[in-house]
């Protein structure tokens, strides 16, 4: 049962990270908002629209998030009762397959966007456009910083995982 203990300490863990999304998310949309309310300058009205949508997709993700983990949560204790070897090979073959996206998608394809907006920002002189650029640049960021510390947490889990198979 310490294992059922130490996936639900886990899930609990990405729930938090969710709620972490949602506030980003909301802090993005309130921006938004103020840029609506107070911008003066075609710079400040151009970050508008972008920002907005960085926002609701943060707060999508976030909830998505948070409801996929909160009812895994519940069948953990289930699945375990009913084949406890079962459920940590599938939990070790699950792990594995989210730390490889991590690493690919994480590591490789949000640093890599980072970077072509920075260099965008650079060439192209558009308002709407450098505002674009700044917001994937804060959005890559925020879902980059929350990734590398799921990254984390699940590899450890994962690690106690296979500590109870030897």
């Amino acid at each position: 049962m310490e294992i059922v203990k130490l996936a639900v300490e886990w899930a609990k863990d990405e729930v938090l990270s969710s709620k972490i999304f949602i506030l980003f998310g909301i802090l993005f949309i309130i921006t938004s908002v103020g840029f609506w309310q107070l911008g003066k300058t075609e710079v400040a009205r151009a970050f508008i629209y972008p920002v907005l949508i960085a926002g609701i997709l943060l707060l999508a993700a976030g909830v998505s998030f948070y409801f996929s983990n909160k009812s895994r949560v519940s069948n953990f204790k289930t699945e375990y009762k009913a084949n406890p070897s079962g459920f940590i090979s599938s939990e070790i073959k699950r792990t594995e397959k989210t730390i490889n996206e991590y690493r690919n998608t994480a590591f490789k394809v949000f640093p890599v966007i980072i970077a072509i907006a920075a260099i965008t920002i650079i060439f192209i002189d558009k308002p709407i456009w450098r505002a674009i650029c700044i917001t994937v640049i804060a959005f890559m960021t925020i879902l980059l910083w929350i990734d590398s510390n799921a990254l984390s947490r699940i590899e450890t889990y994962q690690n106690e995982l296979k500590s109870t198979v030897k």
